[in-house]
């Protein structure tokens, strides 16, 4: 999710075009692919061990700050030095803004507050690293009874300010909460509303420039769909999405060549199985013009083949 394959391939693609042309920002979108060649194997790696679920193990903090350094970075060098110059770029352009989307999803997914969670109806109330306040060792209280112990009755005031007092500190004033690691690089704050926007404009430029079987234009409906799904919760709208970024690739009647035939149909096999996510394997919709077997012919140089939805158990970052 940090960017798929299609992302990198485009992506290393227009830094070796434009090299002469624009070395600085050639330059630049080649340290974002190496950034996110960094990223993408830890994103993975952190939602296998973690499942975005922060109630369970705490193994992965370290992870965590690592996937919001990477992407901060990446971010800062997208915002600074690549938007700005990719105005008379179409394809790069939409790429651009689409990796930017990208940023601010790992933000939510990761670093959010409130946290998210895949898992729904799952409620984080103690953040990773940390243990619960509320957990005490029943039946080891202060034994008032003692002989060798002073005991101050709580109506007297203590003297000094660290001398006595109700266990637990003042009553009303409660200690300085424990930052969450990642907070020393990036503020902790709900993040779904930056990155929401981010999805709409990227969605906007590949809606203008992309025709509708484009492999990048997949991408950006692809991630938006996770983003509505995993983020938002809006499940009916992701699958909405899906069902629709399907049948404009069906209606779309320009050609594409081999390569670029192969990465629209991984993305439409991931599509086709985002517009049944939730549903159950028996689950309503069904991919527009299709058979049966969910399959269906393509326009284009290859139309005699067919889109193939990918195994249940493929491995995607998104």
């Amino acid at each position: 999710m940090a960017s798929s394959e299609v992302d990198m391939k485009f992506l290393g693609q227009f830094a070796a075009n434009i090299q002469g042309d624009h070395p600085l920002l050639a330059q630049s979108l080649f340290q974002i692919f190496g950034n996110l060649t960094m990223l993408s194997e830890k994103v993975i790696r952190a939602r296998k061990l973690r499942r975005l679920d922060t109630t369970r193990d705490t193994k992965s903090v370290d992870l965590y700050c690592r996937i919001i350094w990477y992407a901060r970075e990446g971010l800062k060098l997208l915002e600074e030095y690549v938007l700005p110059m990719v105005a008379n770029y179409g394809e790069l352009k939409v790429l651009s803004y689409k990796l930017r989307a990208s940023f601010y999803h790992l933000y939510v997914l990761f670093h959010n507050q409130p946290p998210v969670s895949l898992k729904p109806g799952t409620q984080v109330s103690t953040p990773p690293g940390l243990t619960s306040p509320r957990k005490v060792d029943k039946g080891k209280g202060v034994d008032r009874g003692s002989p060798n112990e002073t005991y101050r009755p709580s109506s007297v005031q203590p003297t000094h300010p660290l001398e006595g007092g109700p266990v637990g500190g003042q009553p009303g004033i409660q200690p300085p909460p424990v930052e969450f690691a990642p907070n020393f690089l990036v503020p902790a704050a709900d993040y779904r509303p930056s990155a929401l926007t981010c999805f709409q404009e990227a969605t906007k430029l590949a809606e203008k420039h992309l025709w509708g079987s484009h492999p990048l234009r997949l991408s950006v409906k692809v991630e938006f769909s996770a983003f509505l799904y995993d983020c938002l919760q809006e499940r009916e709208q992701s699958r909405r999405m899906a069902k629709a970024t399907i049948a404009e690739v069906y209606n779309a009647a320009e050609g594409m060549d081999d390569e670029m035939f192969d990465d629209a149909a991984q993305l439409v096999g991931i599509l086709g199985k985002m517009m049944k996510r939730g549903l159950g394997s028996g689950g309503s919709g069904s991919t527009p013009g299709a058979g049966s077997s969910g399959h269906r012919a393509t326009p284009g140089p290859r139309g005699a083949e067919q889109f193939a939805l990918p195994s249940p158990g493929m491995d995607n970052p998104i």
